[in-house]
């Protein structure tokens, strides 16, 4: 699912892009990434720019041209739509928006997707989620049980109960039913 970019959205990276591009040849070098990402309203931990200066900078050259850094940033666009997309999820869960998900609201929720769960299975979902456990999931407990990537979730890095929200394996984003 790829980020289509407006014409607007292009020329206000290129615009971006040209004030870091000192010599006009196209290109700027990955140290400077960070520092034009900022200027378009991002803001990367190291960790994270490596990570995209890696993806981007195939030959490691050290620079990366135009059309390697819009690909980069409707990257970052979708995952930044993704982290919308969890919180819309959360939304839906949390039925009295209270700030948590009850095993009543996970169950209300869970029998409109069609997963009728017995009450073990609904506490089982819950204390999988719950790291305080105070009974219920907040938000930052629910991101983690639910992690968002551009890249397929690993099995293995989600509890097992939650998997049957999730059957495409790529997050929320794929359940435009979710909503009533």
């Amino acid at each position: 699912m790829a980020v289509q970019l407006t014409d607007e959205q292009i020329s206000e990276f290129k615009e971006a892009f040209s004030l870091f591009d000192k010599d006009g040849d196209g290109c700027i070098t990955t140290k400077e990434l960070g520092t034009v990402m900022r200027s378009l309203g991002q803001n990367p931990t190291e960790a994270e720019l490596q990570d995209m200066i890696n993806e981007v900078d195939a030959d490691g050259n050290g620079t990366i041209d135009f059309p390697e850094f819009l690909n980069l940033m409707a990257r970052k666009m979708k995952d930044t739509d993704s982290e919308e997309e969890l919180k819309e999820a959360f939304r839906v869960f949390d039925k009295d928006q209270n700030g948590f998900i009850s095993a009543a609201e996970l169950r209300h929720v869970m029998t409109n997707l069609g997963e009728k769960l017995t009450d073990e299975e609904v506490d089982e979902m819950i204390r999988e989620a719950d790291v305080d456990g105070d009974g219920q999931i907040n938000y930052e407990e629910f991101v983690k049980v639910n992690a968002f990537s551009a890249a397929p979730v690993n099995d293995m890095d989600r509890p097992k109960a939650w998997l049957m929200v999730d059957r495409f394996q790529t997050g929320f984003d794929k359940y435009p039913y979710l909503v009533e």
